[in-house]
């Protein structure tokens, strides 16, 4: 993918040179446009360093802004009040304007990051406003500190993911659980498991990527969720599906990929003494998978099945077991004794009418090829 990176005299210019690192490991050849503000702050031979390629300070015979509009996508990172406003109402007196100017032209997608003043992002409200109408995305900045700061680089990246991609998931409603549940035996201590939740934002982040709009259950999550993922945190089985319960009626597909306790001890209100031995008596949690085709009959419900140390035929049934009592579409089935909770790799076998045997991969793989067979059975 080509995406042309257009770096505006904002302070946060600094963090241009991640985010151009960044989109080249995520596969993107990137050609930078500096205005003269942002050369102030950071030399042009840094965003050449950045993106493989020579950065464009001025246009020239070569007519750049027409030459590189019809990119894949244009990327305004950092983007000033003056740049935005200047592109709302259509004036073309500086490189980036020009180009974006054309782009907008020949229906290129355009991503904008802004980074200013908190007042000065309020004034330009409008014009902001009047872009989006035009078709033009937005990453909302973090707002502290009285400014409109520089949007997380996961944000970015994501969006610029998102709006290459064939949006193989656009206009679909994609819930996902992730995480470990906690089931408290008193005020400060209980059980738990050592699920990251990788595998659901991972998931997560790729059903966004193909433009669903995704919400992430997530339960002690200990990998960070970035903002253009909806979230919805809980602690316990019992909470999460509460939550699930609640929100399954307005999706489209649930990925149950949170590790869920099947038993909660009995708990005491008041601290236990450790001066004594204590046998704990545990419950069992409702199964959420299991009741989610009831509560949503035409959802789209794929089940995460982990077991320890056991055969590959044996995990394969006790998957088939799931489907035929959840009434899953599909089970990611895997041994946990050979990549444990935590790991950024996976070794599945996806069971459904047919039963597909997975190498080890990356978590973000098999979320590319989830995703993708979710896609294609709707």
């Amino acid at each position: 993918m080509d995406i042309i990176l257009c770096v505006t005299g904002s302070i946060a210019a600094i963090e241009a040179v991640k985010l151009a690192r960044e989109l080249r490991r995520q596969g993107a050849t990137i050609k930078c446009f500096m205005s003269d503000g942002a050369c102030n702050i950071i030399h042009p031979y840094a965003m050449e360093f950045a993106s493989g390629n020579d950065v464009i300070l001025e246009l020239t015979g070569e007519i750049e802004h027409v030459k590189y509009a019809n990119a894949d996508l244009i990327l305004v990172a950092p983007a000033t009040a003056n740049v935005i406003s200047k592109f709302a109402c259509k004036i073309s007196d500086n490189p980036i304007n020009a180009l974006l100017i054309s782009a907008l032209g020949y229906g290129t997608p355009i991503v904008i990051a802004p980074s200013m003043n908190l007042s000065m992002y309020k004034a330009i409200k409008h014009n902001i406003e009047k872009l989006v109408e035009e078709g033009v995305i937005f990453v909302p900045p973090r707002i502290e500190e009285g400014k409109a700061k520089f949007p997380d680089l996961d944000d970015i990246v994501l969006t610029v993911l998102r709006g290459v991609s064939p949006g193989d998931l656009k206009g679909r409603r994609v819930l996902v659980s992730a995480g470990g549940t906690y089931e408290a035996i008193d005020p400060v201590r209980g059980v738990c498991n050592l699920s990251s939740g990788k595998m659901g934002l991972e998931l997560a982040k790729e059903a966004f990527i193909q433009g669903a709009d995704v919400t992430i259950i997530g339960a002690n999550l200990s990998v960070p969720v970035p903002s253009c993922i909806r979230r919805v945190d809980v602690l316990s089985a019992a909470e999460m599906f509460d939550r699930v319960r609640d929100l399954i009626g307005d999706f489209d597909i649930f990925i149950s990929a949170a590790a869920v306790a099947d038993f909660r001890p009995e708990y005491t209100k008041s601290k236990i003494s450790s001066s004594r031995e204590r046998s704990l008596k545990l419950e069992p949690n409702p199964k959420i998978i299991d009741s989610i085709k009831s509560l949503n009959p035409d959802v789209y419900l794929v089940g995460f099945k982990a077991e320890y140390d056991i055969g590959e035929e044996e995990l394969i049934e006790l998957a088939r077991e799931q489907i035929e009592r959840s009434g899953a579409d599909l089970v990611v089935a895997n041994d946990l004794a050979v990549e444990g909770f935590g790991s950024d790799k996976i070794k599945p076998i996806l069971v459904s009418d047919k039963v597909h045997k997975l190498p080890l991969i990356d978590k973000r793989e098999l979320s590319r090829i989830l995703i993708k067979l979710i896609s294609q059975s709707l």
